[in-house]
């Protein structure tokens, strides 16, 4: 007999079934035992009666959280006792055999809230219990609906996804690198992609003319309440277009998208308003500006379902650097990326190295609620004007040609216009689905100082491993303080200490 779903219980009343999942809730009326079952489509309510005495024995002995199997016939449930307000609510499992698949000792915490109300370090350390509450596991799936969406419709319109390295070249482009030592290589090493950036024009270079990546990217940066050392994008380039071109089509991809996933949520305005720079700064004091509309206020705040999308345009190309932050000579620093083409009427400004302050660069940014989604531009094709772009940040000709040449190369062999997005789905989910921060809908976050708890990480790791990186560990470093190891009764820690003795045997 093959396993069914929850969700799939009430399509067959009479028949004879097999679940299996969690106890979520125990409870006994008179000598009529009752259990919920949990399993990730839904709730089912299980009934041991004393003449079914091998699995009634047996079931008085079950406890939360236990992982069972059950077979059974399913029945409607007594008019009076049907629950409207879950699916399976009109039927119930009349419970023949029981078979207790894994015990559990007492969780460390409370899954039937919302959590917030538990110390998010506690929830971190045992995430893989906090994802058993019902709004994770929501938001899991909501965030999959979403990834889905994209993807389909994106394969419609003609893009191919490709997967791009994860190991790759450290360039001084950005953020701080998360660095990979080699170990075949001594003494260098690999950089994790702070975005699949290059690559991507690449692509182009190559004449895919359309692409699309799900992609994870990395950034060694200091980290505040909504940012991880790793988050995940819709990152997507396409060939042959001018910029509102890829305006036009990308507002038409997150319109159908909250119509189709969120249907319960409200655009503002469509289309989206485009907003220069300098307008959004003097207006509203951001580039990234909340335009929601005064409408009836919900618990002291602007209506939850409201979206009110803008793009930013037209920004600085360069803007002034802060001598403390950098060696460079120059006074001068990309404001978004150094591979942005100038806006047409400023290639010659950038050619002849004039006016540097006034060139715009033909880049944009999308922007919800306040919160900035996506950075992206029309790129720049033309091999000499990406060399003037890292002459003006004062790199000299060896430099420009050792950490950036691979580029400038490509463009010499023909290259298309193209232009994309880096558009963050971590908090682009968030705001959808109404969550304080994206750790909320991250399977495993960070901590805000980028520690994962449930696997103890950073660590340390063992001499032999360094050796053969070829790295050398200054012992007159200065250490963190030492967090401090919980010490508890806990069932949950006692059954720890029960493991490693286990393992040690």
């Amino acid at each position: 007999m093959h396993r069914f779903l929850i969700s799939e219980t009430a399509k067959h009343i009479g028949e004879k079934v097999k679940v299996a999942g969690w106890v979520n809730v125990r409870r006994a009326h008179g000598k009529i035992l009752f259990i919920d079952l949990r399993d990730r489509s839904g709730i089912l309510q299980c009934v041991f009666v004393p003449s079914a005495k091998e699995a009634y024995d047996a079931a008085q002995e079950l406890r939360t959280e236990w992982v069972v199997e059950l077979r059974g016939q399913i029945v409607k449930r007594p008019e009076k006792m049907v629950n409207d307000n879950i699916e399976t609510g009109g039927v119930e499992l009349s419970v023949e055999e029981l078979k207790v698949l894994s015990k559990a000792v007492t969780l460390p915490f409370d899954i039937t809230t919302d959590g917030m109300e538990i110390n998010e370090e506690i929830r971190m350390k045992y995430r893989y219990l906090d994802l058993r509450r019902e709004r994770l596991k929501q938001n899991l799936i909501m965030r999959h609906k979403v990834i889905l969406f994209m993807r389909n419709f994106l394969s419609q319109e003609g893009f191919v996804e490709v997967e791009t390295p994860m190991l790759t070249k450290s360039t001084p482009e950005g953020a701080r690198d998360f660095v990979v030592p080699s170990r075949l290589h001594a003494g260098k090493f690999y950089a994790l992609p702070q975005s699949p950036q290059q690559y991507k024009q690449l692509l182009m270079v190559a004449g895919l003319e359309k692409y699309f990546q799900i992609a994870r990217a990395m950034r060694d940066e200091d980290l505040r309440g909504d940012r991880q050392p790793e988050h995940t994008q819709l990152d997507m380039e396409m060939s042959f277009i001018e910029r509102d071109d890829f305006l036009d089509f990308y507002e038409r991809l997150l319109i159908q998208l909250v119509k189709t996933v969120f249907p319960d949520k409200k655009i503002q305005q469509i289309p989206f308003p485009r907003i220069p720079y300098k307008e959004a700064m003097e207006k509203y004091g951001s580039d990234k500006p909340d335009l929601r509309e005064d409408l009836p206020l919900q618990a002291g705040k602007k209506d939850p379902n409201l979206l009110a999308f803008c793009w930013i345009i037209d920004f600085p190309y360069f803007e002034k650097n802060d001598p403390a932050l950098t060696m460079k000579k120059s006074e001068w620093t990309f404001v978004h990326n150094p591979f942005s083409a100038p806006k047409p009427e400023f290639m010659d400004d950038l050619m002849q190295q004039k006016n540097i302050g006034n060139i715009m660069a033909n880049q944009y940014d999308i922007a919800l609620n306040g919160w900035e989604l996506g950075s992206g531009g029309i790129r720049n094709n033309n091999p000499e004007a990406i060399a003037k772009v890292f002459e003006i940040m004062g790199y000299d000709k060896k430099e420009i040609m050792e950490k950036f040449g691979h580029m400038i190369e490509a463009y010499t062999y023909g290259a298309p216009q193209h232009g994309g997005i880096g558009f963050g789905l971590d908090r682009f989910v968030a705001l959808l689905l109404g969550e304080p921060n994206i750790r909320e809908v991250i399977a495993f976050p960070k901590t805000g100082d980028g520690r994962d708890l449930m696997m103890n990480a950073p660590s340390e790791i063992y001499p032999k491993q360094l050796q053969e990186l070829h790295i050398k560990i200054d012992a007159n470093r200065s250490a963190k303080p030492a967090i401090k190891k919980a010490t508890s009764t806990h069932p949950s820690v006692v059954a720890k200490s029960k493991l490693r003795k286990l393992i040690k045997k």
